[in-house]
């Protein structure tokens, strides 16, 4: 477990780095009847590990800032100055970043982040909390703030510190934090309130990885004492989600979309689709079962995403594919071609492309505007032929079932 501090400028961090020991006290399982303890310091109480102090003169940099834990009062110390990059001509940043595994705080969802601090410089505004979860590398995505690929699940949203000598809580709710920010000003380019993809779930706050303070886009001086860091709990409970069904004026399936889909599907629990619809559809109900999503898609190259990997869950030689809904087989593939061409065809395309030879034709059926149906009403996608002939290009999500005859043998897949 280490907190460290990275002074620099965007864009290439330069030179050496070298290493200061103080103590963090982490809160593993620090958990109290209104909230869970993420970190405290100076070893008041949870594990004490090193910190690391880390600095990285930049090409054009000049922001400076160090770390150290006060023993004698129990709080981590933030300090430095933000100025302008030479050859940027704009403010850079300071931050203290803590990585490890921090306590499960799935609960406080609907709660609110807290930092006990206080500032002898309550005028800076250009103080920022982030968090990283469900990132195959933290550093990186506190790094990339979502523009860049594979830079998503590092969460950051502004706060400000009153001025006054004692502690105080800064309390910033969890719908305040995005993982879509501009690693040049830090500012958030999608807010949760705009597209709640980009919000944390209850799944990234049960594996919270990093956790950093921020000074950034604003030149100036800035100093913040952090006495402990803690997710609070909502006093009432909050309803869980229930997976619902279209309304039955625009309900196209026979049946629910099974639970335990196929590929990681099931993960899918919201509907990304640019189409208003019931905010409790799944992907795969609002995708394969309501009319008002008829001539819509599922997110392009989904079957791509890390927590889908499609091609690395095909059987070997054919994997066949079964309705969402019923269980019926639609598709097998590959048939009548090698593995490398059905990948191609579907990297093509960005959807998962079938040949004739690939289709159970007694299940697939399209209409006159060439939309994809199954005999149990599930929409499966587009009918496109192309050069080489016939060619169905089909969502995931209504095909990652599990065999009829085994739908109580549910199948889940997991990264």
């Amino acid at each position: 477990q280490a907190l460290g501090l990275l002074a620099r400028t965007r864009p290439l961090v330069v030179g050496k780095m070298r290493a200061a020991a103080a103590t963090l006290a982490v809160g593993a399982a620090c958990a109290t009847a209104s909230g869970v303890e993420l970190a405290t310091f100076g070893g008041r109480s949870g594990a004490t590990f090193k910190i690391v102090e880390l600095k990285g003169p930049v090409m054009g940099g000049r922001s400076t800032g160090t770390w150290h834990v006060d023993t004698a009062g129990e709080f981590g110390v933030f300090d430095g100055e933000v100025v302008n990059a030479l050859s940027l001509d704009a403010p850079g940043f300071i931050k203290a970043a803590a990585d490890g595994s921090f306590p499960d705080a799935s609960s406080a969802l609907a709660g609110v982040l807290i930092f006990e601090v206080r500032s002898s410089t309550p005028g800076y505004t250009g103080f920022r909390a982030a968090f990283a979860a469900g990132s195959v590398s933290p550093s990186y995505a506190c790094a990339g703030g979502g523009s860049i690929p594979l830079s998503r699940g590092c969460f950051k949203a502004k706060f400000s510190v009153p001025a006054g000598q004692d502690f105080v809580q800064i309390r910033i709710p969890f719908s305040d934090f995005s993982d879509k920010w501009s690693p040049a000003t830090g500012e958030q380019s999608t807010t949760c309130e705009q597209d709640k993809r980009v919000c944390p779930t209850a799944s990234s706050l049960n594996s919270i990885k990093r956790i950093e303070l921020w000074a950034e886009g604003v030149a100036g001086k800035a100093h913040l004492e952090v006495r402990s860091i803690s997710v609070e709990v909502p006093s009432t409970p909050v309803a869980l989600r229930v997976a619902a069904r279209p309304p039955a004026e625009f309900g196209t399936c026979k049946g629910p979309v099974q639970d335990g889909l196929r590929f990681g599907i099931s993960g899918r629990t919201t509907p990304d689709i640019p189409v208003p619809v019931d905010e409790n559809e799944t992907l795969a109900e609002a995708v394969c079962c309501d009319s008002r999503t008829k001539v819509y898609a599922e997110p392009q190259f989904l079957y791509q995403a890390p927590d889908i990997s499609l091609y690395s869950k095909l059987e070997a030689g054919v994997t066949t594919f079964y309705d969402s809904v019923c269980g019926v087989p639609l598709f097998r593939a590959p048939m009548n071609r090698t593995l490398a061409e059905f990948k191609a065809d579907t990297d093509e395309h960005g959807w998962p492309s079938f040949r004739p030879a690939e289709v159970v034709k007694e299940h697939v059926t399209e209409d006159k505007d060439g939309i994809v149906y199954s005999s149990c009403g599930t929409h499966l996608g587009s009918y496109l032929p192309d050069e080489k002939g016939p060619r169905w290009c089909i969502d995931l999500s209504c095909v990652a079932g599990n065999p009829k005859a085994d739908a109580s043998q549910l199948v889940v897949y997991y990264m």
